[in-house]
């Protein structure tokens, strides 16, 4: 299964194990930790905390989960932010992967957590950010059935760590001004005047050309040279790389199920996300990616958020699902993959 962000209290999100962002005390607090055992039911879960009793900074043990809609707490203790320079990204990863550990030792099928150490812990958001991606996507490369997620109460969390933040706003700004139909240049419309054969003041304007008549043929004889589907460009395009088709769905963001689709039903009419997700997989080019779109029938719009988001990174030669994800999802926009 793919990996997902959603924007919700933690303590509402069902799945098999939530993660909990605990203190080494395994008390309650403030942010997800109170939601937590506000959502368990407090008196259950102080009790199963206390007795455990303590877990060091960069390990996590499990509870129930008690009245959460899941089957288990990992409680993970993060690491608090000092300055970098006192083994703090060793202590996230290994407190990412203590959790996952627990994920698999429990069989669980799916997780969600929240972004460790970036609350009160102080965990810069782009570091914390950058960790939780590359231990989320080892862990799935291990186990790619398991449905990952992160958790935030705020887009603002993930926005502050958006890679070329900056540059996107201003580019999906600048999108949307050139494709805007209020915005004309004077330039632009003597052009349309001169070309319709306007006349001075006073006199008349010729009529406009007429069109040029289609050109006939037979319409069977036509379809019988379309291009290739979508599904047989694709294909095509895997072999032409050399890869193979679990590398293209897992850096795609899309599940095993979904690509089986594709392979199987030449006729395949995928989404506008799905096949972003796949050029961006294969690492094409922004021209490349509007030929796979064309093959599909669709299109990347100057009048689309989201569409402008992705040709900025296409742009910017950024194929990874997971850094485009994040811009997407700070503009409230749909997700690659996550299928």
């Amino acid at each position: 299964m793919p990996f997902s962000i959603v924007r919700n209290d933690i303590a509402h999100v069902h799945a098999d194990v939530l993660v909990n962002a605990a203190n080494e005390r395994l008390m309650a607090g403030g942010g997800v930790c109170g939601a937590i055992f506000a959502g368990a039911g407090y008196d259950r879960m102080e009790a199963a905390c206390r007795k455990i009793g303590h877990c060091p900074t960069g390990s996590a043990v499990v509870t129930p989960g008690f009245d959460l809609p899941c089957r288990w707490v990992v409680h993970a203790v993060g690491p608090v932010w000092r300055d970098g320079g006192h083994g703090e990204k060793d202590l996230l990863q290994r407190c990412y992967r203590s959790v996952f550990a627990e994920v698999g030792r429990l069989g669980a099928a799916s997780v969600a957590f929240p972004l460790i150490s970036a609350g009160i812990f102080g965990y810069p958001v782009r570091e914390a950010l950058d960790v939780a991606r590359a231990e989320a996507g080892a862990f799935l490369d291990a186990h790619p059935d398991v449905e990952v997620t992160l958790v935030v109460f705020s887009r603002d969390v993930v926005s502050a760590g958006v890679a070329l933040l900056g540059e996107l706003r201003e580019y999906i700004g600048d999108a949307y001004v050139e494709d805007s139909p209020h915005v004309r240049s004077r330039a632009a419309e003597m052009g349309e005047l001169a070309a319709l054969g306007a006349a001075p003041a006073g006199g008349s304007v010729a009529a406009p050309p007429a069109a040029a008549p289609e050109p006939g043929g037979d319409l069977a004889e036509r379809l019988s040279h379309l291009d290739a589907t979508f599904s047989e460009t694709l294909l095509a395009l895997i072999d032409e790389r050399g890869l193979t088709d679990a590398q293209v769905y897992r850096r795609a963001n899309l599940s095993r199920q979904l690509f089986s689709k594709i392979r199987s039903k030449p006729g395949y009419q995928p989404s506008k996300p799905t096949v972003v997700a796949l050029a961006l997989a294969l690492g094409l080019t922004l021209p490349q990616t509007r030929e796979l779109l064309a093959r599909a029938g669709l299109a990347l719009s100057g009048s689309s958020k989201f569409d402008v988001i992705v040709a900025f990174y296409l742009s910017r030669g950024v194929h990874d699902v997971m850094t485009v994800n994040e811009a997407l999802f700070a503009f409230g926009q749909p997700l690659l993959g996550s299928q």
